[in-house]
């Protein structure tokens, strides 16, 4: 029996420990930390979104980087997959809006418990509280990995998956990246990706915690447009989060570091045209004209974006409705569907769900997940330069490249 070792237990590692085992490889999976999926248990808000239903095709549009290296590996492992797998682990799951895929309990340990009962269950030796700090070489051969202690664990191949280097608390913070590099491999440069995005506009401290639903955000980059996307958003003591902010964020974040200017324009009424949005303001002012301007838009807006709303408009809350004339109506329509947010910056790395960047796919075998510089050693997950947006999609790449890892250094070393 062959030994493979498998350093990190997210969800790719996990995933990969598996697949050897059942290859009939002696697996040791190696985790730093005292349980293993900390950051896996807190995706989701909790819930662990654990793929996302879209048809590859689709699939692949929600990846910006490098999604063609993932064909082979959605080839062997894909989204109906991982839902049969969990499900005959006794875990029912649930689609959501979106095509998100969810526990039916709500519960990312339902995830992690499974998974950890499937490794026992097949043999994977499970040595937690425990550090690589290198990976042994002799003469350009992998051996093992030399642990913190300095003792060396043999092994016929290795299958790093120490993730990327957001969360740095749950142990993702990059050390696992440096090891592979050490052995002659490319980093790619590392940003966030899914992240916050911090605006310095003197209205946002006023709206921290409002979430907005059904809005659109477009991001203008030099006054260019480039993207827009529909859903859910908030706003926060440091500028904007949510769903459709952190899907934007990957996109964002390389144009703030190439220099360039960005604004988001938020559109709080994308479903109506701007003749209807018109015809319903213009009814809401008659119908409530003998009231002030801050009470005519209760029945529009949330109360605590009405005052940002107006001041931004150059328009005071005590006008009353009937005094509004055409040129600020046509003012204040302009800023429902086009109110302007500057983004100065991300947030920091550390606090970015998923890395974009990592070890460059030109060296890694997209079949097998196998270094094309040294033999025997595998990276999987959000090690490599390959990210998707927010919706299950990360978590389905990490499943299916430690999938692929795991079943081909089985292979290998039989």
């Amino acid at each position: 029996m062959k030994t493979i070792l498998v350093v990190g237990a997210g969800p790719a590692g996990c995933m990969a420990a598996i697949e050897a085992a059942q290859g009939g490889a002696q697996v040791y999976l190696l985790e730093k930390n005292n349980c293993i999926g900390r950051k896996l248990a807190i995706t989701g808000k909790g819930r662990c979104n654990v793929t996302n239903i879209a048809e590859r095709a689709e699939f692949l549009k929600h990846v910006p980087s490098n999604s063609k290296f993932l064909y082979s590996a959605f080839n062997q492992c894909f989204n109906q997959d991982i839902m049969q797998f969990f499900e005959q682990l006794g875990v029912p799951l649930k689609v959501e809006r979106g095509g998100r895929v969810f526990p039916v309990s709500d519960s990312a340990k339902d995830i992690t418990s499974a998974l950890q009962r499937k490794m026992l269950d097949l043999g994977v030796i499970l040595k937690l509280n425990t550090s690589v700090k290198k990976i042994v070489l002799h003469e350009g051969k992998l051996v093992g990995v030399q642990l913190a202690d300095d003792s060396i664990l043999k092994g016929d191949a290795v299958i790093m998956a120490t993730g990327g280097a957001s969360y740095p608390a749950t142990g993702s913070n990059g050390e696992g990246m440096k090891l592979v590099v050490n052995c002659g491999h490319t980093l790619m440069p590392l940003t966030p990706s899914l992240v916050p995005l911090e605006s310095d506009d003197g209205y946002i401290g006023e709206l921290q915690g409002l979430s907005l639903r059904n809005v659109r955000l477009t991001a203008f980059i030099d006054g260019k447009k480039e993207q827009s996307l529909f859903g859910e958003m908030m706003f926060t003591h440091f500028g904007i989060t949510g769903p459709i902010v952190l899907s934007m964020s990957r996109m964002v974040c390389l144009a703030l570091s190439a220099g360039k200017e960005v604004v988001l324009a938020l559109n709080l009424k994308p479903a109506l045209t701007k003749e209807q949005l018109d015809a319903r303001l213009q009814r809401d002012l008659q119908k409530y004209s003998k009231k002030n301007l801050g009470n005519t838009l209760v029945d529009l807006l949330p109360h605590r974006l009405i005052p940002v709303v107006l001041d931004l408009s150059y328009l005071e809350m005590t006008t009353r409705a009937c005094e509004l004339d055409k040129k600020s109506r046509l003012r204040l329509l302009d800023t429902l569907q086009h109110l302007e947010i500057s983004i100065s910056r991300p947030r920091p790395l550390s606090e970015a769900i998923v890395t974009s960047g990592g070890i460059s796919i030109k060296e890694i075998d997209p079949k097998s997940m196998e270094s094309k510089i040294v033999a025997g050693l595998y990276c999987v997950g959000e090690m490599l330069d390959v990210d998707g947006y927010t919706g299950g999609y990360n978590l389905q790449i990490a499943f299916s490249t430690g999938y692929a890892a795991g079943r081909a250094a089985a292979k290998e070393v039989e």
